[in-house]
């Protein structure tokens, strides 16, 4: 990881790819998001992020990452909606879209990403699964759980390719 000291709390993460939309279990959570990339570079990211909750309440953030892999910085602060649109202008041909399903399983939220109007990755729909883990907890100590494991094609963590800021300047989309 290469991040300053004073980058922002730790983000430990890992990522799987799947090959589609897993069988959700009932207490799933819909959040509709749109997100775009400033200038940047391969280890600091500026994100700024719509995010439509399931009571359709909005939220906007700018967000700062450090770093690639399993173990980032990020700092993030809420935004308002003059300030996101301001940003959002700077992000064209820098932008994605998703559906996010937010899943609790244990001690771990898993977050399963489904994302628009990207081409086929490896033959299909673009769906990946994240799950966040807290600082003292071994990330290899993570199991998948068995709603999840049947789809799930392999870890992509370290593979630049599939983090979002390397989908959204690729794609260009919105």
């Amino acid at each position: 990881m290469s991040a300053t000291p004073d980058a922002g709390p730790l983000e430990i993460e890992r990522t799987f790819l799947l090959s589609g939309m897993p069988a959700l279990p009932g207490s799933a959570s819909r959040w509709r998001i749109e997100q775009g990339y400033l200038h940047g570079d391969a280890l600091l990211e500026g994100r700024v992020r719509r995010v439509v909750a399931p009571d359709g309440s909005v939220e906007f953030t700018h967000t700062i990452k450090h770093g690639t892999g399993l173990v980032r910085r990020e700092r993030e602060r809420r935004i308002d909606r003059a300030e996101f649109e301001r940003l959002w202008g700077m992000t064209e041909g820098r932008r994605l879209r998703k559906d996010r399903f937010k899943v609790a399983d244990g001690s771990f939220t898993w977050e399963i990403d489904r994302f628009e109007g990207l081409p086929p990755i490896e033959g299909r729909e673009l769906v990946m699964a994240e799950v966040e883990i807290p600082a003292g907890v071994d990330p290899d100590a993570v199991s998948i759980p068995s709603w999840l494991r049947p789809v799930v094609v392999r870890e992509v963590t370290e593979e630049p390719r599939f983090r979002n800021y390397s989908l959204a300047t690729a794609s260009g989309t919105i």
